[in-house]
């Protein structure tokens, strides 16, 4: 083959393509956050990681031509040949591309498991591969001149088969999508095919591209623990509430948020807290805001301890539930640990049927727009690292500040962060002191609203 043959060859078909190469880009810069340190694996011309504005990039590929023009073109992003990946074993990255890699090596449990020494605790390691169903098409392609062609028969390796490569490297899936029906550019056609009709059921099963993002198994670790308990109208539910709390982990604080009651909780709790002598430790504050949101925002602000929990005052939720949520953090299964009140049978009177209907909704439609299993959105038992809280809150502008509850805003974030989400199954009992605050129309209202906007910002990107 003739010096520059591949390097020509791959211009001429990434121009051809250029509005397929774009739209992954764009889904790239969505996917990984403009702070992380990005490494790309087969980054053929750099295109990709040349159109991400994050300053710390490698590409890596095993076509020398490639790299070398790469390394002309873009001069501030690192490119190494593929087979010097080991040299870089000394360096983690917060993001792991793998565009189509799978496809072309010969052992791709072998790259994955040379990835998990390039990873830390937060890598995410994002793969794309094509559709097995796109074969003919492709290779139809490749004849016209449209792809670059295979020096030999590629993997065509399922979501079910990588996804069980990655588990026998000990990586956790967290979520993954589909994209692309029609790879061309047609005026209003390709915007409304590839953008609406690719993510709906039954039809995303013939997309092109499969996207699957993984993370590393998070090792076993014991943490101090800050439970965060909002509490309006709730004096009856808050007597002798710190003897019904378990004591966690290296520690466990309470931070009691009372909000405009119009009963004496904040009296009650106050009460409460001097006369408990147990290992817990209890601090309460008056919220200035409203909202339950507003009031959780506030407790997590004082929190000190490394793992925060939310607890309603309701105690709906019983507290002796709680060690299983900070078991599913201490043994790294998940880093947005929620409860989830439809799966057992729940008391009679814990939830109104219009509500129980609405719930089923909102977790059909947040299963949908967040590429994870979410079956009950509103339990307000929620729990994750303070430090993973924290980078949720500084991404906060790009979903708005307009959630009164505080359960989309952290489910919102730590979705937009590909955090691992899962669901603790819990026992939902009957309210035993006042009336919800939740306005069942009003509120249902204000979800909806919210799930559109998650479409906006998290699905038809």
């Amino acid at each position: 083959m003739k010096k520059n043959t591949k390097l020509r060859q791959w211009r001429r078909i990434y121009k051809l393509n250029k509005y397929y190469h774009k739209d992954i880009q764009q889904l790239a810069s969505h996917l990984v956050p403009s702070q992380a340190s990005v490494l790309e694996i087969s980054c053929r011309g750099g295109e990709l990681l040349g159109s991400l504005p994050n300053k710390k990039k490698t590409g890596v590929d095993s076509d020398s031509e490639l790299i070398n023009y790469a390394k002309k073109k873009y001069s501030s992003i690192r490119f190494l040949n593929q087979e010097k990946l080991h040299t870089l074993r000394g360096e983690k990255f917060d993001y792991i591309l793998l565009s189509h890699t799978s496809s072309d090596v010969d052992d791709f449990q072998s790259l994955i498991n040379e990835l998990e020494k390039l990873s830390h605790e937060k890598t995410r390691i994002v793969v794309s591969f094509f559709n097995f169903f796109w074969k003919p098409i492709i290779d139809f392609g490749e004849l016209l001149g449209l792809k670059t062609p295979n020096e030999k028969e590629p993997n065509w390796l399922t979501e079910g088969d990588v996804d069980n490569l990655f588990e026998l490297e000990s990586f956790q899936k967290i979520k993954s999508t589909r994209k692309f029906i029609f790879p061309y550019k047609l005026p209003i056609v390709s915007e409304l095919v590839n953008k609406y009709l690719s993510k709906l059921p039954i039809i995303n099963y013939f997309c092109l591209n499969t996207f699957v993002i993984y993370k590393p198994v998070s090792p076993k670790k014991r943490y101090s623990v800050s439970i965060v308990i909002p509490a309006r109208n709730e004096e009856g539910n808050m007597k002798e509430v710190l003897q019904k709390i378990p004591n966690l982990g290296r520690g466990t604080e309470v931070i009691f948020v009372e909000g405009h009651s119009k009963d004496d909780t904040y009296k009650t709790i106050k009460s409460e807290i001097k006369r408990y002598k147990g290992p817990l430790r209890a601090r309460l504050y008056r919220q200035k805001g409203i909202g339950k949101g507003d009031a959780v925002r506030l407790g997590f602000s004082k929190a000190k301890n490394e793992l925060l929990m939310i607890l309603d005052a309701d105690l709906t939720v019983d507290p002796n539930e709680l060690p299983k949520f900070y078991n599913a953090v201490f043994s790294g299964k998940g880093e947005l640990v929620m409860g989830s009140r439809l799966v057992y049978p729940m008391q009679k009177q814990a939830m109104r049927l219009l509500n129980y209907f609405g719930n089923k909704f909102f977790s059909l439609a947040f299963t949908f727009l967040l590429d994870q299993r979410i079956k009950d959105t509103l339990c307000g038992t929620k729990v994750l690292l303070n430090s993973n809280y924290k980078r949720i809150a500084k991404n906060r502008k790009g979903f708005g500040d307009f959630d009164p509850f505080g359960d989309y805003d952290l489910i919102f974030g730590a979705s937009k962060l590909n955090m691992k989400i899962v669901e603790i199954p819990i026992r939902y009992k009957d309210r035993v002191y006042g009336e919800t605050n939740i306005s069942r129309f009003r509120h249902g209202l204000l979800l909806m609203k919210m799930c559109i906007f998650a479409a906006r910002k998290l699905k038809f990107i």
